[in-house]
């Protein structure tokens, strides 16, 4: 029987908490990990077992990896949750700052990939989710790099997903759209917001603007980290599951919304929301 054995990345709180707890209830044999592993005490007497695995630092990858292939044979799923949304102007963001968007985001998504698809390969069995966003369909001003990062997440699975399927490895998009977590505090956190600069008054309003999303009326759109845990689960019984799931009110209708607009439309839509950079 081939390993079903499941690693799941960032699961120190919201999204990949909710599936790794959801998923150990239904009896799947659980790998959380998490940058601090002293984060997942909770899962760990949930019936999950748990590892450090940063997806940014190659050692850790391999060794949370290796440590479940020794265990169980292979990797039977991953799940590639580990990410977080960097806001603000292009231009204002710090190179740093930007390159460490796209390590965490998808080049550590795609290393995680790369290390676990032999196993799945020799075992004829695999699935791999990958956590994308309704921001991987469309883009909101201030959120470019993020939204960079999850088109890339949604590019790389299309390829993924025609590249693994005669080894018997189906790649899954997940969409979330507003999901009530910590998210929403950590990327309005993220704008660049300084006292001068042109993109000043422009970052502050996509702070608070982003901040507004997910305490306000509009957080109505969105759902726990439970509807996503649950989407999951059901994409992995599925034995045809399909290419995405959106998940939330929001993100259907936001990506309905953006298939319908052209480029204009959606521009001047934008600037209703957004204030316009000026010198």
């Amino acid at each position: 029987m081939p390993s079903k054995a499941v690693l799941i990345t960032g699961c120190s709180s919201g999204i990949g908490h909710a599936t790794a707890e959801l998923l150990a209830r239904e009896g799947w044999t659980v790998y959380a990990t998490a940058r601090r592993p002293e984060t997942l005490s909770d899962l760990e007497r949930a019936g999950c077992r748990t590892l450090a695995l940063d997806v940014t630092d190659e050692t850790s990858m391999t060794v949370a990896v290796g440590a479940v292939t020794e265990a169980e044979g292979a990797v039977g799923v991953l799940i590639n949750n580990a990410g977080y949304s960097q806001s603000g102007a292009v231009e204002s963001v710090a190179m740093d700052q930007v390159r460490r968007q796209f390590e965490t985001n998808v080049f550590g998504l795609i290393r995680m990939c790369q290390l676990v698809l032999p196993g799945m390969r020799a075992q004829g069995w695999g699935r791999i989710v990958n956590l994308s966003s309704m921001g991987g369909r469309l883009t909101f001003p201030g959120g470019g790099l993020y939204h960079a990062t999850k088109y890339s997440v949604e590019a790389i699975s299309d390829a993924l997903r025609f590249e693994v399927r005669g080894f018997g490895v189906k790649v899954i998009v997940v969409e979330p759209g507003l999901i009530v977590t910590n998210f929403g505090e950590t990327a309005a956190a993220s704008a660049s917001v300084g006292p001068d600069g042109p993109y000043a008054t422009f970052n502050q309003a996509v702070a608070k603007a982003t901040d507004e999303v997910y305490r306000g009326p509009l957080a109505k759109l969105g759902a726990g980290p439970e509807a996503v845990a649950e989407t999951i689960s059901a994409a992995l019984k599925s034995a045809r599951p399909k290419t995405r799931y959106p998940v939330t009110a929001s993100a259907r209708v936001m990506i309905g919304q953006r298939r319908l607009m052209p480029d204009r439309v959606w521009d001047l839509l934008m600037r209703t929301q957004f204030p316009t950079p000026k010198p």
